[in-house]
């Protein structure tokens, strides 16, 4: 009993001694102090197990003495390891040394765990001989042995660093290096003596000396980690305030930059996802978005919407991301022109494409420059031809209907209209105040939906504050004669001496109308092109275009946009041909054609041979292609079992694109097409056994 007794007295004190860091589960507690709770744990188990060793030992209890002694060798492994992790945890050191003491550990726990279970066969470790003594085998004097020797290097160890610090961390060290020695000599006794609790005085002598550092040290460390804690707010804050005011600075700039351009574009490389900025009110009317997904698909449809229809070609072939990284290896920017379409109004643009700094976006930027690319026409044309200032008013009046020579100092000026084909000049009427004169004239000339642009155009601080840093510029409008709409082109400049301003007004309504025709014609030429002459839809060329810029994205890994191709084949064309003739032919088609177009009716469909046809399933047609391919189905077996010949017999295959999986259109073509001859045979199976 006295076995039990001592057992239970350390347990005791092991728990008073240790209460507050047993309790305790605090989430900022240092990794030494969580090894170190973890090794008192161990060691309350093997208190417990020392214990009721006790009890049951001189109750000889076999069963229950062989499973307590089972725990005691266990936990006393055990501890050792847990032993040997926070002391390598408290000196905080990495590299060989500790491995290998961590394996050591680990590996004679793993063989005192294997001679348990060998002892359950065989006593290696311990056996109870005929008046149920403990009597200790072999493998319990290795075990022992390797747990001594352990502790002794481990000791060893720890002293060895003490020396390389200074103070209270060397006392600390030198206290734990005496905790593993106390241990490693108690084990010798409880080697020597099996039925005396020396380990467990060795422990307790061990956690005792150990105790009030280990408890200071957690609190020092809570303090640091709430120091850090504290540093790390306010860096944070810092970081905060810096970062608020850097991107105060960047928005600056931006905006300042953006003043000087129609629209700048920040643009990821990789996604094409961009976002716009714009200050310019005459660009915003042409309805671009300011956040967008993909720049490069996205531009391409604006270039086809307002591009000049002779500039389109040459536009569409600049955005394109490898193209647009090839054309800025070496440099830091390469820029190019084009004319755009604005209101109506063909004008010359600048485009500047730069790396950003991190090398992952482009920055575009847009710049009408019509008026420069007019002033220099207007220059070359000077220099290139040597005539007289009265020759170059009579060629500048063949271009006007009136010219206005304004004088800058009293707004005074005279007029001058053109009476003859060859440019000639008479003085139609002068006037005091233009500006005035031009007011009154606006409300009853001009068009209403232009009239309020022009008043403010037609002011003198506007005129002489647009030319200070250009020749000329210019403005359309329309004008009202006779109830007849009919567009105007004014055109402001200053004469050299800057005395006077130069104010020409042309009619271009033929130029404006031929325009539109000409764009009116190139759209339904193109359109004609890619129609079906039979059914009116789209025909095998359209598919070709839509296929190579599908297959374009697929090839640059861009995320296409979810699609399904549906092939469909006409059943019987031949058969309608032979029997009724080719107008009746010709009927079936469209009719097919016709049903298509109405159960797809969000979706482009294509004629691409005689009798097949293909669908391009997106938007809320391919969430419901499913249901859609059910319904052509159904209507096509309504038709067999009704016997109504007219209605075309359609037989349909369907797949979807599989990002990652397909490589090419080709391939979703060939599966829908498959399943499309599967559903042809099925469809004849079915006609020939319809009433």
């Amino acid at each position: 009993m006295y076995y039990a007794a001592f057992g239970a007295l350390s347990l005791i004190l092991h728990l008073i001694i240790n209460y507050d860091i047993l309790k305790k589960k605090d989430k900022t507690a240092s990794l030494s102090t969580v090894r170190y709770r973890q090794f008192l744990i161990c060691i309350s188990v093997y208190y417990i197990s020392d214990v009721l060793w006790g009890f049951f030992e001189e109750s000889r209890i076999i069963p229950l003495v062989y499973a307590d002694t089972v725990l005691y060798f266990l936990t006393m492994a055990m501890s050792v390891v847990l032993w040997i992790r926070y002391v390598i945890a408290f000196i905080d050191r990495e590299g060989t040394r500790s491995t290998a003491l961590a394996y050591a550990g680990s590996g004679i726990f793993a063989f005192s765990v294997l001679s348990v279970v060998i002892n359950f066969f065989y006593p290696v470790i311990f056996s109870f001989d005929a008046v149920n003594g403990y009597v200790p085998s072999r493998a319990r004097y290795i075990i022992f042995v390797a747990l001594f020797l352990l502790n002794l290097i481990l000791s060893a160890y720890s002293a060895v660093v003490s020396m390389k610090v200074e103070g209270k961390d060397r006392v600390h060290y030198l206290i734990v290096s005496a905790s593993g020695t106390v241990s490693a000599i108690f084990i010798v006794f409880q080697t020597l003596y099996p039925l005396l609790p020396f380990y467990a005085i060795g422990l307790l002598v061990s956690t005792s000396l150990i105790h009030v550092f280990v408890e200071e040290d957690e609190k020092l460390e809570v303090d640091r980690k709430l120091r850090t804690i504290e540093k790390q707010a306010e860096s944070e804050q810092i970081r905060v305030k810096e970062a608020e005011k850097e991107r105060e600075i960047y928005n600056h700039i931006a905006n300042s930059l953006a003043e000087d351009y129609e629209a700048i574009y920040y643009i990821n490389i990789e996604t094409g996802r961009y976002r716009e900025f714009s200050p310019s009110d005459e660009y915003l009317s042409m309805n671009v978005p300011k956040f967008c997904e993909d720049f490069y698909l996205e531009t391409m449809d604006n270039v086809l919407m307002y591009v000049h229809p002779d500039d389109r070609n040459f536009a569409l072939g600049l955005y394109d991301k490898e193209i647009m990284l090839k054309n800025l290896e070496g440099k830091n920017s390469y820029s190019y022109k084009y004319r755009v379409m604005v209101n109506g109004e063909p004008r010359y643009f600048r485009f500047v494409v730069m790396l950003a700094d991190d090398g992952k976006h482009f920055v575009l930027c847009e710049k009408d420059i019509n008026d420069e690319i007019t002033s220099e026409n207007m220059r070359k044309n000077y220099q290139n031809n040597h005539v007289t200032f009265g020759q170059i008013a009579e060629s500048l009046a063949s271009n006007y209907d009136v010219i206005y020579y304004v004088n800058i100092s009293d707004t005074s000026y005279v007029s001058y209209t053109t009476r003859s084909i060859f440019g000639n000049l008479e003085m139609s009427r002068e006037g005091e105040d233009f500006f005035a004169d031009a007011g009154k004239n606006i409300s009853l000339l001009i068009h209403p939906s232009d009239a309020d642009r022009i008043l403010d155009i037609l002011n003198m601080d506007y005129l002489i504050t647009t030319l200070e840093n250009r020749k000329q510029f210019d403005v359309r409008y329309r004008i009202i004669v006779d109830n007849d709409v009919r567009y105007t082109r004014l055109s402001v400049r200053k004469t050299s001496d800057s005395g006077h301003l130069i104010i020409g007004v042309e009619n271009i309504d033929d130029e404006v109308r031929k325009e539109k025709e000409h764009l009116i014609a190139l759209n339904t030429e193109k359109e004609l092109a890619r129609r079906d002459e039979l059914t009116g839809i789209k025909n095998k060329t359209a598919y070709s275009e839509l296929e190579q810029s599908v297959q374009s994205n697929i090839e640059n890994g861009m995320d296409y946009l979810p699609f399904a191709l549906a092939i469909c084949d006409i059943n019987d064309l031949k058969k309608v041909n032979d029997t009724e003739g080719h107008k009746a032919g010709d009927e079936y088609i469209k009719a097919a054609a016709s049903i298509l177009c109405d159960i797809f009716g969000h979706s482009p469909v294509f004629r691409i041979g005689g009798d097949e046809f293909v669908v391009f399933l997106r938007g809320d047609d391919y969430n419901a292609r499913e249901e859609l391919i059910l319904r052509l189905k159904n209507e096509v077996l309504t038709s067999i079992m009704s016997g109504d010949r007219k209605r075309p017999t359609i037989a349909v295959g369907m797949s979807k694109y599989r990002p990652g999986e397909d490589t090419s259109v080709s391939e979703i073509f060939e599966r829908a097409d498959n399943r499309m001859y599967e559903n042809k045979r099925a469809l004849k199976g079915q006609k020939k056994g319809a009433p």
